[in-house]
């Protein structure tokens, strides 16, 4: 535990000294140049964006002027996994082409990150990607087979593995090794400036390198924690290089196009709370305040899946001035969360995504209309499921969830 203290109180003196700290998470918004370098183009012919909208504010900047702490007009909305099989015109594409190829195919991965935003009218659009593309740059091969997800064979289950991994990971370099993501990050730019938000995503540090060890989706996820129980040093060097790397790639995603960056504990269901306060928290730490450093403008959400039992403990990950809000899962009554962090913390979700199952319309404005209620009422939240859209899901449901957020999130 004392270890786990010192690392985080050095990893929060890495915070800039001029970001503010009071009240919203921040209150002003410098225009930041971001440069942006295209696959084969050289730095003179970089495009450039500004992270700033140069549109006076409005509907196009709504979510990212919620994530940033300010007063907005209403609810934005947007929805995990709203690129996705649910919609016929997704399905034309991964019923032909395979994940790897959509997602590290610019053209394509840009198409599909659209149409969501072109056909719903959501306040954001999320890049069409994995949690688990960075990995084979890291040295982590893995492949996804239709009826069983992602798979990796050259796991991080011993020593002489994790220092192979050590030394991948410090090589790191998502521009060189990853070239397709700044491509497609600059097509979506591109699409939506003064349109809408573009947000990025990463997985968190505990997450992946959970997912790298166990070499699939694991039930009980035991080779982590074998791993984190018995040679806790050895897993401490795993998670703070898994940090550093995807520190990294965030930033690349930041001077790519994206103005918000998603982080994904997608394995929070497998930690206790003092699994996740020793081994996760303090990375998932590390990753936002290194972003913070180097984009102190730019908003970091943190969503643990399945962490709803420790709400608790993730408070003071906002209250450190690195994340600039939580996102929240289903199973959390958003009431009682909002208590427990406080009316000036940011929250996001968290509507069970089975609702947009439903048959009847009422069921959704009614599951829409208490959460924004039960989050604070109109324009307090970010309005979101509370995990990804169900490939079941009907289009007409998700298009009535977005109107719904539109009609019951104005600020009276």
């Amino acid at each position: 535990t004392v270890l786990v203290m010192i690392m985080m109180k050095t990893t929060l003196a890495l915070i800039p000294s001029g970001m503010v700290r009071h009240g919203k998470f921040l209150q002003e918004r410098n225009a930041v140049g971001i440069s942006i370098q295209e696959q084969g183009s050289s730095e003179e012919e970089a495009v450039s964006f500004e992270t700033a909208p140069t549109k006076k504010a409005g509907e196009h900047d709504i979510l990212l002027r919620a994530a940033l702490g300010e007063e907005v007009e209403r609810t934005p909305v947007w929805l995990m996994r709203q690129a996705g099989r649910y919609m016929a015109a997704f399905r034309e594409y991964s019923d032909k082409y395979p994940f790897r190829m959509r997602s590290e195919t610019p053209e394509i991965a840009t198409e599909l990150s659209l149409q969501c935003w072109k056909a719903f009218g959501v306040d954001g659009v999320i890049f069409f990607s994995d949690i688990l593309t960075p990995l084979p740059a890291l040295g982590v091969e893995f492949d996804v087979i239709k009826g069983k997800g992602p798979q990796i064979e050259d796991t991080l289950t011993s020593k002489e593995r994790i220092d192979k991994f050590v030394h991948d990971a410090t090589n790191f370099s998502p521009a060189d090794q990853l070239p397709f993501i700044s491509k497609t990050l600059n097509n979506l730019r591109a699409e939506t400036q003064d349109k809408t938000t573009l947000l990025g995503f990463v997985g968190a540090p505990w997450t992946l390198a959970a997912y790298a060890s166990e070499g699939g989706a694991s039930r009980h996820a035991l080779e982590i924690k074998r791993l984190m129980h018995s040679e806790p040093d050895l897993a401490h060097q795993l998670f703070g290089s898994m940090a550093d790397a995807i520190a990294t790639y965030a930033c690349h995603q930041i001077e790519s196009g994206a103005q918000i960056i998603q982080v994904f504990e997608s394995w929070s269901h497998h930690m206790s709370p003092t699994d996740f306060e020793l081994f996760a928290k303090p990375y998932a730490l590390r990753v936002a305040v290194k972003v913070r450093a180097k984009h102190p403008n730019v908003p970091v959400l943190y969503f643990a899946n399945g962490g709803s039992s420790y709400i608790h403990r993730q408070k003071d990950l906002v209250q450190s001035y690195a994340y600039s809000g939580l996102s929240l899962d289903w199973k959390a009554d958003i009431k009682q969360a909002r208590n427990i962090l406080g009316k000036d913390i940011l929250v996001q979700g968290n509507v069970d995504p089975a609702i947009l199952l439903a048959d009847d319309i009422s069921s959704i404005d009614f599951a829409v209309k208490s959460c924004i209620k039960a989050a604070g009422g109109p324009a307090n939240h970010i309005l979101n499921l509370g995990h990804g859209v169900l490939q079941q899901t009907p289009e007409a449901n998700v298009a009535a969830f977005v109107d719904a957020a539109k009609r019951f999130g104005v600020r009276q």
